[in-house]
């Protein structure tokens, strides 16, 4: 056994932003030194597939790393870091279970497709205001789609959208690994806060949106039962805009960024809709954003190399299934592939995502109605990069494309009852 800090690894400085222009020649390279592993500035980067694909199933041995990130950004007494030790990614055992299992009836399968007709709907709205301009950010226009989606889930006005907007971009990159960036989180968490609490005080006095029943009478009702402290349910409701409004918004603008270069993909995309979950999986594959980090909480050995107690290690899921030991062409989109080895861009383990089911259903109708609708969609202009740590993703997607009519409402399916 050896001591990775003995090991001769190749380094991934992933925080600089040179980096996240092309990650994955960068990747290639780094399997090229050693099969498995690499450095980073603040811990080890795990590369090869199999590998992480072992290590994000021992939950036993490792915590989130959250603590360590907070630590990283000197926001030991923030707000927002805070909140990054508290909210229910960075928990484990009996507390993530009791605040999972509040959750977990809300995001079943059945209960994504149940919200399939509003999806259609708040895609449909934000398309007859966008698509006659023949030309936008497309990345801003994602960006109001699945937070408007989770705003109607939870039962809080869009209307408050342009001003929360700011926020939750930022929020959404809590994890870049960039210290001077602590004032905006800050900024951001106080607006978020501050908003979330005024949703449950006027839900506690009897004020809401409408009749119908949603996801923030349970959680009041499980707050008020004793099943969530109020921090605990504050906490939730900041989890869920956020998670909300970013990954789904990031990957819906990888998936139009892909399919500009592939026009019959797109077209088909348009005619099928069950197409478009293919070409989400392949995208979720190609391009998934996440880099999920933890803390080991022992001493590791895997593979006869030895991780101390408290290293930090980062899976970027983003690039596992390029992996060509694992991943057959991997660096052919094609939709239409057999994933034997699946992608894990929703990771793996206690903290999978709850939100999968949700987060599919929403892009599959998002990208048929907006093929529909955005037609011979071409890049008008350059396109920015996200930081890699943490939700890396593309910063602006100008296109520019020829509108098409809003087309007759869609039926609701079997499957959707």
């Amino acid at each position: 056994m050896q001591s990775a800090a003995e090991l001769d690894l190749p380094h991934l400085a992933m925080e600089d932003p040179a980096f996240a222009v092309d990650p994955f020649a960068q990747f290639d390279a780094a399997r090229a030194r050693h099969p498995w592993l690499a450095k980073a500035t603040f811990g080890y980067v795990v590369t090869e597939y199999e590998a992480i694909k072992d290590l994000l199933s021992m939950d036993e041995r490792f915590r989130t790393a959250h603590e360590g990130v907070v630590q990283l950004m000197d926001a030991e007494g923030t707000a927002w870091g805070r909140f990054q030790r508290e909210q229910i990614l960075a928990l484990s055992g009996d507390s993530h279970k009791r605040i999972r299992d509040v959750l977990a009836p809300m995001f079943t399968p059945r209960a994504a497709n149940e919200h399939r007709q509003l999806m259609r709907q708040v895609v449909s709205d934000l398309l007859d205001e966008w698509a006659p301009k023949g030309a936008f950010d497309f990345e801003e226009f994602a960006s109001f789609f699945p937070v408007t989606v989770m705003c109607s889930l939870i039962g809080a006005s869009p209307s408050e959208l342009p001003r929360l907007r700011s926020s939750l971009e930022a929020l959404g990159l809590s994890f870049n690994l960039i210290p001077d960036f602590l004032p905006k989180l800050e900024q951001g968490m106080e607006i978020l806060d501050a908003f979330v609490r005024q949703l449950v005080a006027d839900r506690r006095a009897g004020r809401r949106p409408g009749p119908q029943r949603d996801l923030l009478d349970a959680l009041v009702e499980a707050s008020d039962a004793g099943d969530l402290s109020d921090d605990e349910l504050y906490n939730l409701l900041v989890f869920l805009f956020v998670a909300g409004y970013d990954t789904s918004k990031n990957v819906l603008t990888l998936i139009m960024h892909v399919l500009m270069d592939r026009p019959e993909d797109y077209v088909r995309c348009a005619e099928d809709r069950a197409f478009c979950g293919k070409v989400l999986e392949e995208t979720l594959r190609y391009h998934n954003p996440a880099t999920i980090s933890r803390l080991t909480d022992e001493d590791l050995v895997y593979r006869d190399v030895v991780f101390p107690k408290d290293t930090m290690l980062f899976f970027p899921v983003s690039v596992a299934s390029r992996d060509p030991k694992s991943i057959p062409e991997p660096e052919s989109f094609q939709p239409e592939r057999t994933h034997d080895n699946r992608h894990m861009a929703f990771g793996r383990g206690m903290h999978i995502c709850l939100g999968q089911f949700i987060a599919r259903a929403q892009i599959e109708e998002g990208l048929h109605l907006i093929a529909q609708r955005i037609t011979a969609p071409k890049l008008a202009g350059p396109v920015g990069r996200r930081p890699f740590p943490g939700v890396w993703g593309l910063r602006g997607l100008p296109i520019v494309f020829t509108p098409a009519p809003r087309p007759e409402p869609q039926p609701a399916t079997a499957s959707e009852a």
